[in-house]
């Protein structure tokens, strides 16, 4: 188990003897609210709740009660009493997990709520702080470390107006002797200190002004680290572990843009340490970032009279890029170096074109080596070696190669087409050199090469692809991860395979072939997809070969789920480009076995089995429908607030997706009416017929009536959110139209007739469904707002379930919620049943709005509340002058912490700004720190 505090995460120790405080579990108090109570006023009381906490946490098996316990040691750590307890839990005679806590409850009131501090206290924080780091210099590493973030996160607060020379002192303090502290724990104290003040400005939530403040405080105490850790690193006697922590807080320093002119001799003194075996990485990682800052590379690119020795330095990079070994399990140094290279290419093609032009001479060579290495690293070890690594080191190599790749493709903007043919003229030579035999690691990875720059790059101008693709097929895939590389880099060149339809008979035949290999599930199955997706109209001549090929791997369950619905979205973009007689005929045989399987299936008893086997049918269904479009779609030209339209009429006749719902449909409700409990099987109908509307559009109308019918029935029996969702896009597309008006109407009155009665028997039980009825009405107003003048509506109603909606704790819900309203309030001017309900009942919803403002809903809503407000104002500005004065009036709303002046001030900036919708959020931002007593403490830097 782990317990987070703030960004810090630690293991739980197997250390118990020592909990003296730790006497049984499970004595806490809970409030009335449930939520547990610090105990007021009584440091020992709570620090023993504390200590009893943490043990619930570490040692009791109950997941809920190491929940409530982490509820309330995060709650602990922001209360008024942590300032008492958490000196107490850093005591000598408790566990280290005790102590960290004490240390991290210290951080958290530094940096979060500084403004709490009385600036009398200042120095006496200061003084305990040092004293602690002192005492545990020679304690337990992880609350160390805590301690001196909380002393860095003090001195950032304080620095430079009160404490102004706070490293300086930092350096005297520690240096001096006392204590009972031997040197060695002192000094690796005063660097671990040095090394975290840097990473927690980085992360730290300082205001955009202090940040620039405290920066160049920083970078002008930067004179009092550089000689100590200079001194440090020279010393013939300082042990490994000083210089390691030295190097560490080297690099922490530089990410602060320190000049290089001010580190020259520091890094200089780095490269004594790469000799040593314990120390060379830590070094590579301290030179790599001290000259990948872009000031320094400023610097030294135009040391014109000093070229050489930079390229030199480069050079010496390019060693640590290329070091032998695989990594992770040989080294792990190469991973450090890639960011080095983005930077000096980033400098190198900052340049004006003339000086650029100069640069590029020298470097381009430079970088075309830099390739050759990036290939060498990503190659694979030996089959024995790779198998013998542990999954951890396969994946941090994925990544790795990852890596490997957004630095080629990052590469190519300066190399260019050049680059293409040096790697193809060495996939050449190696594939066509009979004489001299290769590995498939080699291969391998010159592919990855061409298939990291094509997946993201336009190659279609490149004049070494048809090469290429030629040479694929003389490829001895022998090896699993050479035929994953084959494939994915075909699926990356499908663009250019759709404008070169003649090369298809090369590379098809592999795909097809790998995709009854369940090793190459993955690769092949998604380069099928890519392929028929963009070159569909090219391939009906290959479609029966195609289809074949799939429903025999289908049959044989070669792949897995995920695998199987990517082939039938594949197939669906093959038939897409078939005449309707070859689709119908390509459907009937390819989804005819698994509607007998569901035939059979609707006949048995619902067990978990056949649910599966349901969900994995109807799932295959929804995934063919979703591709399966005969008519092109217009998706640059259509308006998102309209249902998308068709650039080209389809084939007459009926359409071939309708063809086949309208004949599975009766098996589709017998299988519901067996199912209607069960809400994935639920959904998984619902899915089928969502995808087959957003896919079809108006070709989906001769199955609304029908739908609607059966939409309702469903709902009407046991209300489910995919229905809702499954109704909103059908409101959605078929709303506006005449002739399907009158469905769509009796479907969108019953589900919200049903949904109300959900409302008055108590909705928390169902979000999901609330957050899918907001979204429904909201979509209704927008697309067709007479929906809301049928008297068999209750308006009414579905406005003070909108009001009570926004009150739920989940984010989502609250987010439709207020779609909604935004959506509602413009048409109190056209839609007579809306403004009477906004007239009577609108101080309501600006309560409410009010309540989530001042602290009743997460601060990641306020824009949402922002926009409400704005088009209250916008659209009901008088009745909003009216409701904000009285709902701010009574003392303590919307918070206990805002004067009747702030609330007063509020309500006026609100009233002013019926243009400018930004303004209005950045109101609403202010007002709800000051509501939550967050203004100009940390929390506030993160707006």
């Amino acid at each position: 188990m782990f317990l987070s505090q703030g960004n810090q995460l630690f293991p739980a120790s197997k250390r118990s003897e020592d909990c003296v405080c730790l006497l049984s579990v499970g004595l806490f108090s809970q409030t009335p609210t449930g939520v547990w109570s610090v105990a007021a006023n009584i440091s020992h009381k709570s620090m023993f709740n504390s200590c009893m906490a943490l043990h619930q946490l570490y040692y009791d098996p109950n997941i809920e009660n190491k929940n409530l316990a982490q509820k309330w040691l995060m709650q602990a750590q922001v209360s008024p009493q942590a300032w008492q307890f958490c000196w107490a839990l850093l005591s000598p005679d408790k566990v280290p997990e005790i102590q960290y806590f004490g240390a991290s409850a210290l951080h958290t009131k530094i940096s979060r709520y500084w403004s709490d501090i009385p600036t009398d206290q200042y120095e006496s924080l200061k003084s305990q702080l040092f004293s602690q780091i002192a005492c545990f210099s020679s304690g337990s590493k992880m609350v160390l470390t805590r301690l001196c973030v909380a002393l860095a996160s003090l001195a950032l607060n304080t620095m430079p107006e009160a404490w102004p020379g706070a490293v300086a002192e930092m350096v005297r303090v520690f240096q001096e002797e006392g204590g009972g502290v031997d040197g060695r724990a002192r000094c690796l104290a005063l660097l671990e200190l040095l090394t975290v003040l840097p990473e927690e400005f980085q992360t730290s939530r300082l205001p955009q002004y202090r940040k620039g403040q405290v920066r160049g405080a920083l970078g002008r105490e930067w004179g009092s680290v550089c000689p100590l850790l200079q001194q440090l690193l020279r010393r013939t006697d300082s042990p490994g572990a000083v210089k390691a922590r030295v190097l560490r807080c080297l690099s922490s320093w530089v990410l602060l843009d320190v000049p290089l002119s001010e580190s020259e001799g520091l890094v200089h003194d780095c490269f004594s340490a790469l000799p040593d075996p314990e120390l060379f990485d830590t070094a590579v990682e301290a030179i790599v970032n001290a000259i990948s800052q872009p000031d320094s590379q400023r610097t030294l690119l135009e040391q014109v009279d000093h070229w050489q020795s930079f390229l030199a330095l480069v050079n010496m990079i390019m060693f640590c890029t290329g070091i032998p070994g695989h990594y992770p399990v040989n080294e792990t140094t190469s991973s450090l170096t890639l960011t080095f290279w983005y930077t000096l290419q980033d400098e190198i093609m900052s340049f004006e074109s003339d000086k650029q032009a100069v640069y590029l001479q020298v470097y381009r060579p430079v970088y075309f080596q830099l390739v050759d290495v990036l290939l060498h690293k990503a190659q694979f070890p030996s089959d024995q070696e790779y198998a013998s690594w542990s999954s951890d080191e396969k994946e941090q190599f994925r990544i790795y190669r990852v890596d490997i790749s957004d630095t080629l493709m990052y590469v190519y903007e300066m190399l260019g087409a050049e680059l293409l043919s040096n790697l193809y003229d060495k996939l050449g030579r190696l594939l066509t050199n009979a004489e001299q035999p290769t590995s498939w690691q080699h291969t391998e990875a010159l592919l990855y090469g061409f298939q990291s720059i094509a997946e993201t790059i336009d190659v279609n101008y490149s004049d070494v692809i048809p090469g290429l693709i030629g040479l694929i097929p003389r490829i001895n895939i022998n090896n699993v991860q050479l035929a994953d590389t084959v494939m994915f880099t075909i699926g990356a060149l499908a663009e250019w395979l759709a404008d070169h339809p003649v090369m298809l008979s090369s590379v098809l035949p592999l795909v097809l072939q790998a995709l009854g290999n369940p090793d190459l599930s993955v690769s092949s199955v998604s380069t099928l997809k890519k392929i028929c997706r963009e070159c569909k109209y090219d391939l009906p001549p290959y479609a029966t070969n195609i289809v074949a090929v799939s429903q025999e791997v289908l049959i044989k369950q070669i792949h897995k789920t995920s695998q199987c619905m990517w082939l039938m979205q594949a197939l669906g973009f093959l038939l897409s480009a078939l005449p309707v007689e070859d689709i119908l005929r390509n459907l009937h045989s390819l989804i005819t076995p698994y509607i007998q399987q569901l035939e059979k299936l609707a006949d048995e008893t619902p067990n978990p089995s056949n649910k599966l086997a349901i969900i994995h049918i109807l799932g295959l269904l929804s995934n063919l429908f979703t591709t399966l479009d005969i008519s092109k779609q217009d998706d640059e030209s259509a308006d998102s607030s309209a249902p998308p339209v068709k650039t080209a009429p389809p084939p007459p006749g009926p359409n071939p997706v309708v063809v086949v719902l309208q004949q599975v449909f009766a098996l589709i409700q017998t299988v519901l009416s067996k199912w209607l409990n069960d809400s994935q099987v639920v959904e998984a109908v619902c899915a089928i017929f969502e995808k087959s509307v957003k896919t079809l559009l108006h070709d989906f109308a001769p199955m609304v009536s029908q739908l609607s019918e059966m939409l309702g029935q469903m709902y009407g029996t046991i209300p489910q959110a995919s229905a809702l969702d499954l109704t909103r896009q059908m409101v959605h597309i078929f709303a506006s139209e005449t002739d399907h008006f009158p469905p769509i109407k009796a479907l969108f009155e019953l589900v919200t007739s049903v949904t109300l009665s959900i409302f008055q028997q108590g909705p928390r039980d169902h979000p999901d469904i609330v957050d899918s009825f907001m979204q429904l009405q909201a979509q209704a107003l927008k697309r067709k707002p007479d929906l809301f003048l049928s008297e068999s509506l209750d308006v009414k109603a579905v406005f003070h379930c909108g009001v009570l909606s926004l009150k739920f704790p989940e984010a989502p819900t609250v987010k439709s919620t207020c779609l909604f309203f935004t959506e509602l309030l413009p048409h109190c001017s056209d839609v007579p049943p809306l403004a009477r309900v906004v007239q009577e009942d609108g101080k309501l919803l600006v309560q409410a709005v009010l309540e989530g403002i001042g602290g009743g809903a997460s601060r990641s809503l306020m824009d949402q509340f922002a926009e409400v407000l704005f088009c209250l104002n916008k659209h009901c500005f008088s009745l909003l002058t009216v409701w904000l004065k009285e709902a701010l009036q009574p003392p303590g709303f919307p918070s206990s912490r805002v004067t009747a002046e702030q609330k007063d001030n509020f309500s006026q900036q609100i009233l002013r700004e019926r243009v400018n919708k930004r303004r209005v959020k950045d109101i609403v931002k202010e007002f709800t720190l000051l509501c939550r007593g967050l203004h100009g403490t940390e929390y506030a830097a993160e707006y």
